[in-house]
């Protein structure tokens, strides 16, 4: 026969068991209750896969904005091909112009070159135009007869020569300047006296004193004049 403690510990095992099956019997409609339904599960899962193709469509929609089309690419060449292009132009139209420009200065150095390459030369002869011009107002005009056939014709001579070079100097564009009576010009005239002439207007050439010479216009020597001064 079972002893007495035998007897005691099974019995305190039933206790035992009869707690636990009570106390499993209590949580089990909690923990059904915390159990996700599969309907629920299944919504969960189609939220996850619409979540994860809304991140794809976006990474494809960024994909597609960041990658230029081919029609903005060309478009994007063309502006820079019009760009370069107008640079070009404008580059070749100022190369022109400044090919232009050192034309024209060359062509007017080479004309100035021909006009007033003689001037050296022109200058040398004006002393020999004003050796001849004193060489016949020297001579007395009351000794020029025909009697004195010797100084007459010596005179006849000096004049035409005087008039022949003057005709040269015509002809290659010296011309000579006698401003008696016209306006003091100083780019023409160098005033060696002013003094006053009763019936003459002030600041007008009185006297010329040795003639001047032009060259195409420019001032070779300037005629050396006296000047009327107010009295």
């Amino acid at each position: 026969m079972p002893s007495a403690c035998a007897v005691a510990a099974a019995a305190a095992a039933a206790v035992m068991a009869a707690r636990c099956v009570r106390l499993a019997r209590q949580s089990l409609p909690a923990y059904l209750s915390l159990r996700p339904s599969p309907r629920l599960l299944c919504t969960a899962m189609k939220q996850k896969n619409s979540g994860q193709n809304l991140e794809e469509d976006v990474s494809q929609n960024e994909q597609k904005t960041d990658t230029p089309s081919p029609e903005k690419i060309l478009l994007d060449e063309k502006v820079k091909l019009e760009e370069q292009l107008k640079e070009t132009v404008e580059k070749y139209k100022r190369a022109l112009a400044d090919t232009e420009n050192l034309r024209q200065r060359s062509q007017k150095l080479v004309e100035e070159a021909k006009l007033y390459g003689i001037q050296g030369f022109c200058k040398d002869l004006l002393e020999v135009a004003d050796i001849l011009e004193k060489a016949t107002q020297s001579v007395p005009k009351e000794e020029v007869r025909d009697d004195n056939p010797h100084l007459k014709n010596l005179y006849e001579g000096l004049l035409m020569t005087e008039v022949q070079i003057q005709k040269v100097f015509t002809k290659h564009g010296l011309l000579r300047l006698n401003p008696v009576g016209a306006r003091f010009d100083p780019y023409e005239h160098e005033a060696l006296f002013h003094t006053p002439v009763e019936g003459k207007e002030p600041g007008t050439v009185a006297l010329v004193s040795k003639v001047g010479y032009k060259l195409h216009g420019r001032t070779l020597r300037p005629a050396l004049v006296g000047v009327v001064k107010a009295a």
